[in-house]
């Protein structure tokens, strides 16, 4: 009996450190992420623009490209507190990411979770696709769908007014859980999509025209949904 209890003791132990979050940094460097951004493959003087800042990571914003973890994931809670540094602008998270620079040269295949000023939580398909209800609502034409260039890749978020003022700490909910996505942004949940065509990969910050900081990237392995 006691050899069980013992047992049991330790897979419930097991159980909940495997359920608990861990931060994607460190608070110090870029451990863990790697930076695929074009201007730096030839030009010896474009700088990274992804850098450690008083214990934040930051996105300068320019010149345009990637941070992507060297890690792939699967059915997580990834929380982001974010802010736009100085005038507002566009950021994003790219979950589900992998083959490099299918779109404009760029973008990682991926699936975007919108960070842009106004518009957090819409959903941008770059070489991956989803579907929402009402698809014709939030993201236009059916004849008009796509996932590459020259296509409608925009899924607009349901909500309006679910970010702080300029200057203050968002909070930002992304839940994947097999081909299902949810999101949430300061707690009101903004978009929701299934039938992913993909269910891994790594996640992607960017680096696209404005400054922003990242206070917490914390990544929670879960099983269902779990965010209210």
């Amino acid at each position: 009996m006691k050899t069980f209890v013992f047992s049991a003791m330790l897979l419930c132990s097991a159980t909940l450190c495997s359920a608990q979050g861990r931060s994607l940094f460190n608070g110090r460097d870029l451990t863990g992420w790697h930076v695929d951004v074009p201007a730096m493959d030839k030009d010896t003087s474009a700088i990274n623009p992804f850098i450690v800042r008083n214990g934040m990571l930051v996105s300068l914003g320019t010149p345009g490209g990637h941070l992507i973890t060297d890690a792939s994931y699967h059915d997580y809670r990834l929380e982001a507190q974010y802010r736009f540094a100085g005038k507002p602008g566009n950021c994003g998270v790219l979950v589900h990411a992998t083959t490099p620079r299918v779109l404009y040269g760029m973008f990682p295949k991926s699936l975007e979770v919108q960070m842009m000023h106004q518009n957090a939580g819409d959903f941008w398909c770059i070489g991956e696709d989803v579907t929402v209800d009402s698809m014709e609502v939030y993201r236009g034409p059916k004849e008009k769908w796509g996932v590459v260039d020259g296509t409608t890749r925009r899924v607009r978020n349901r909500t309006d007014n679910s970010e702080k003022p300029l200057g203050e700490w968002n909070t930002m909910v992304i839940e994947c859980v097999g081909n299902k996505i949810m999101v949430w942004v300061n707690g009101d949940l903004v978009n929701s999509g299934y039938n992913i065509t993909t269910t891994k990969g790594s996640i992607a910050l960017q680096a696209e025209g404005a400054e922003v900081e990242f206070r917490k990237l914390e990544l929670t392995p879960i099983k269902h949904f779990t965010a209210k």
